[in-house]
């Protein structure tokens, strides 16, 4: 790439400012200025994207000590009974995840140790390995290779996530309930959680419109996490706040219920139908032997008569008869 083309790149998403009524334009005007004003934009380009590298590269490096200190030993083999687990860090897999997980342990041996904390009273706290446990438990094994991990709460929980996220497959649901027990325990904002896991700030405030959906719509969803995404669940979200709260909740129940029906389905079954009343109607044309004299039309509550032809003096008169005509049809003769 030509330094033409590097240039380009590294202005390419730098926007012109527009001047304010009332502002003098500080934009260069003579080709050495233009070149001046060019560096300083690439300048300026080059520190947003250096800095953004950077919190990629911290994000990164978090991981690779993580997937280093796991799969990098070989790891003791300990008692399952000794493992205490904690509520939330458990990933909830498919039916067909977790038996295709099940299958390969069974034949194969443990590719990557589990993750735990030693308690100091023959217990440990585990980390990272749920279904690994568990699956262990089901076929009927004691023991099980892993690796000690060190740290205070707010490590052990970054150790947690982490180690969930190195799976493409977490669903969003799962990162969202990862995220708010790292919230509890480290206070971290939804920006320091995006920069340290690496993930964007708008994929992070995705993930955290899970919180507004109603309570029912989180239980359901608990059970069958991967179900709904991000995408979709800001859009159920947006309906709930906005008073579709039963019809959300009866989409998401669904949606965790049957299998054929999709996330598409349910942000349409959660949005309100317009009333028959505000849909538009076909257009009347009346006609003055072949040839169109006017249309009536009404959509939304409101009439209205389009002339072909007609001077505007002409309209006003018709105006005033449709007025005259409305007023004597609702008059209620004194009798009544």
């Amino acid at each position: 790439m030509g330094i033409g083309d590097r240039l380009l790149a590294k202005t390419a998403n730098v926007e012109a400012r527009e001047v304010r009524p009332g502002e003098t334009s500080t934009t260069a005007r003579t080709s050495p200025g233009r070149l001046m004003d060019a560096q300083n934009r690439i300048n300026q380009a080059d520190e947003r994207w250096k800095d953004a590298e950077q919190r990629w590269t911290n994000a990164e490096q978090r991981i690779k000590e993580l997937e280093a200190q796991v799969a990098g030993q070989e790891g003791d083999e300990i008692e399952i009974d000794t493992l205490v687990e904690v509520a939330g860090r458990r990933r909830t897999l498919s039916s067909e995840a977790y038996a295709e997980l099940r299958k390969n342990l069974e034949q194969n041996k443990l590719a990557t140790p589990i993750l735990y904390k030693s308690l100091g009273n023959g217990k440990r706290e585990l980390i990272a390995g749920y279904n690994r446990v568990a699956i262990y438990r089901e076929l009927g094994r004691t023991k099980i290779r892993g690796v000690a991990f060190e740290g205070d709460t707010k490590e052990i929980e970054f150790a947690a996530l982490f180690s969930n996220l190195l799976a493409p497959s977490l669903p969003d649901f799962e990162k969202y309930q990862h995220f708010i027990r790292l919230q509890d325990i480290s206070g971290l904002s939804r920006d320091e959680i995006a920069e340290s896991t690496g993930l964007s700030k708008a994929h992070v405030t995705r993930i955290f419109s899970f919180d507004m959906l109603p309570a029912e719509a989180k239980l359901a969803l608990a059970a069958s996490p991967d179900r709904l995404g991000s995408n979709a669940a800001q859009k159920l979200a947006s309906l709930a706040q906005n008073g579709s709260t039963e019809q959300v909740i009866a989409a998401v129940r669904r949606l965790v219920d049957d299998f054929e029906f999709t996330q598409e389905k349910a942000v349409a079954m959660a949005t309100p139908v317009k009333a028959k009343n505000q849909q538009a109607t076909a257009p009347t044309v009346i006609k003055t032997g072949k040839k169109k004299f006017c249309e009536v039309s009404a959509r939304n509550g409101v009439v209205g008569v389009r002339f072909f032809g007609t001077d505007s003096d002409a309209a006003a008169q018709w105006s005033e008869k449709i007025a005259a005509f409305i007023r004597s049809n609702m008059a209620t003769p004194e009798a009544e």
